[in-house]
C-alpha cells in the first residue's frame, strides 16, 4: 500500500470550485471519448449518508488501455475499463477505483476542500493522520504537465480571466492571490501483487498526479465558461455531457468489441511475448 497527501491550490473560493469542479469533469470526459476511450457514465443520483447527509453518487466505467505501460497492456484485455464510484458530500467525497481483471487492485480517495493555500496540516481524520505519507504540494500553473496533455489556452501562466480578472499567475501565486482554496486528497493505492506492487503503484501515482493537475488547471483555464452557473445549471449541463459521452464510448467499444475480440488466449499470446 502507497499513500499520498496531494494539496492542490486554486485561485477560487471553495463555493465556486464546487461548479468548476462540476463542469471541468463533464467536458473533460467528453474531450476523452472523442480518442474512443473516456468515461461513461453509469449512474449518477441523490445519496443520502447517515454521517455526512445529502449528497451525490456516480458510478462510471473510466476506459483507459491505451493509456497504459506497454507492460501492463501485455497483459489485460483489450476492452479495459475501471470501475470509479464517488460519494460526493460537497465539501467532503469519498472515490472508490477497482478492476474486476486485477481484484487486488484499488484506488481510495479522501477529498476535503477549505478555503485556504494548504497549509492545514490536521484536515484528515486522527487514525489518518498517524499513517506514514508523502504530502505533495501540486502548482497548477508552474508544475510541468506531459507534453501531450499541453495547450497554450490552458497554461496559466498566461492565462488571465476576462470575467474574474484573476491570472495571469506568478511565481509564488498561491501567497498573492486572493482569492485562494485548496484541494485535500488523501490517496491511497493498493496492488498486493509480489513483484509488481512497489512498480505498479509507484506508477498509478504518477498517473493520479497528472490527471490532478490537468483537472485543476482546466477548471481554472475554463472559469469564464462556468462562472455565471448555479449549481443547477451545471446539473443541467452534467447531464448533457453524460448522454452525449456514453453514446460516444459505448459505440466505439462496440466498435472495438467486434474488430479485436478480446479473449484470454489473447491475453496468454501477449504476455508470453512481453516475456
Amino acid at each position: 500500500m502507497l499513500l499520498k497527501e496531494y494539496r492542490i491550490c486554486m485561485p477560487l473560493t471553495v463555493e465556486e470550485y464546487r461548479i468548476g469542479q462540476l463542469y471541468m469533469i463533464s467536458k473533460h470526459s467528453h474531450e476523452q471519448s472523442d480518442r474512443g476511450e473516456g468515461v461513461e457514465v453509469v449512474q449518477n443520483e441523490p445519496y443520502e449518508d447517515p454521517a455526512h447527509g445529502q449528497g451525490q453518487f456516480t458510478e462510471k466505467r473510466v476506459y483507459l488501455n491505451s493509456k497504459l505501460p506497454t507492460w501492463a497492456r501485455a497483459v489485460v484485455p483489450k476492452i479495459f475499463y475501471v470501475t470509479e464510484k464517488a460519494w460526493n458530500y460537497y465539501p467532503y467525497t469519498i472515490t472508490e477505483y477497482t478492476c474486476s481483471f486485477l481484484p487486488k487492485f484499488s484506488i481510495h480517495i479522501e477529498t476535503k476542500y477549505e478555503d485556504n493555500k494548504g497549509c492545514n496540516d490536521n484536515i484528515f481524520d486522527t487514525e489518518l493522520k498517524e499513517q506514514e505519507r508523502e504530502v505533495c504540494f501540486i502548482d497548477i500553473a508552474y508544475d510541468e504537465i506531459p507534453e501531450r496533455y499541453y495547450k497554450e489556452s490552458e497554461d496559466l501562466r498566461y492565462f488571465k480571466s476576462d470575467k474574474t480578472s484573476r491570472g495571469i499567475l506568478q511565481e509564488g501565486w498561491r501567497d498573492t492571490e486572493d482569492p485562494v482554496m485548496c484541494s485535500y486528497k488523501l490517496v491511497t493505492v493498493k496492488f498486493e501483487v509480489w513483484g509488481l506492487q512497489t512498480r505498479v503503484e509507484q506508477f498509478v501515482h504518477k498517473v493520479v498526479r497528472d490527471v490532478l493537475l490537468l483537472g485543476h488547471r482546466q477548471a481554472f483555464a475554463w472559469v469564464d465558461e462556468w462562472i455565471d452557473m448555479t449549481l443547477d445549471d451545471v446539473r443541467d449541463y452534467e447531464r448533457q455531457m453524460h448522454e452525449k459521452t456514453n453514446i460516444k464510448v459505448c459505440h466505439e467499444q462496440q466498435e472495438h468489441s467486434t474488430t479485436n475480440p478480446s479473449s484470454l488466449d489473447d491475453i496468454e499470446i501477449h504476455d508470453k511475448a512481453s516475456t
